[in-house]
Order: C-alpha cells, then structure tokens, then sequence
C-alpha cells in the first residue's frame, strides 16, 4: 500500500489547513487511518486516528477541539482538518494506515500502523 500525504504549507497562528492522505487502495481494506507528526528534535507523535467505519475516532489531547479526521470509506481518502492552528503544530505530517482495527488502546502507538506515507511539512508562525 501507498500513501501520499499532502496539503501542507505555511499558515499564521491562528489559521487552518487540510491536510489530505491518498491511499493505492480503498479505504475499505484498511480499518485504521492515522495520522502522527514529528517537530525536529522530537520524537514522532500520534495526532489522529480513525478506525473503520470511521464513527471510531481518537484524537491526541493536544489536538482535540482543533484537528478532525475523517475519512471516506468508498474511496481512498483521509483528512485532517486542522484550525486554530498554534506555532507548536509546526512539524512533518505522516499518515499511516493499518489493515487492522486497532485496539482503541493502542491507535497512537507508531508500531502498530503497517504503512506511512512521505510526510508534509505544517509551518505556523506566531
């Protein structure tokens, strides 16, 4: 499987993006979407996930509110809306997908996704 994430950019403190993830092959097959970013210096960290049919969605704590994913389970598409977007969003997206449902306890764990795309860069200025 093959990802392709895009839709990054540079945006003011405040501002939104949305960033898109393109998968080779229908959602259907792939039961947990998500999507984890990594700032330089830092470790990468779990943003969002949705695990199928998508009514199942988690979210880190310092995201919630702000970010949503969805995705659309006929096609091969997963996005993450991002608002009120704060210059400590600032880092590298990667989407990633599994072919299982992960348990709800584990969707932040990198470990557990099979599949990563390239990543998109996320710049917030203050």
């Amino acid at each position: 499987v093959q990802l392709q994430a895009f839709g990054g950019g540079l945006v003011q403190a405040g501002g939104f993006l949305r960033l898109s993830c393109a998968a080779s092959e229908r959602l259907f097959n792939l039961k947990t979407m998500g999507w984890f970013r990594q700032a330089p210096g830092n470790a990468r960290e779990f943003v969002a996930a949705s695990r199928w049919s998508g009514s199942s969605t988690h979210y880190a704590d310092s995201v919630k509110g702000r970010f949503t994913i969805s995705r659309d389970n006929t096609g091969n598409t997963v996005t993450l809306q991002m608002n009120s977007l704060k210059p400590e969003d600032t880092a590298v997206y990667y989407c990633a997908a599994s072919r299982s449902r992960i348990f709800q306890s584990a969707v932040g764990l990198s470990t557990m996704y099979d599949f990563w795309g390239q990543g998109t860069q996320v710049t917030v200025s203050s």
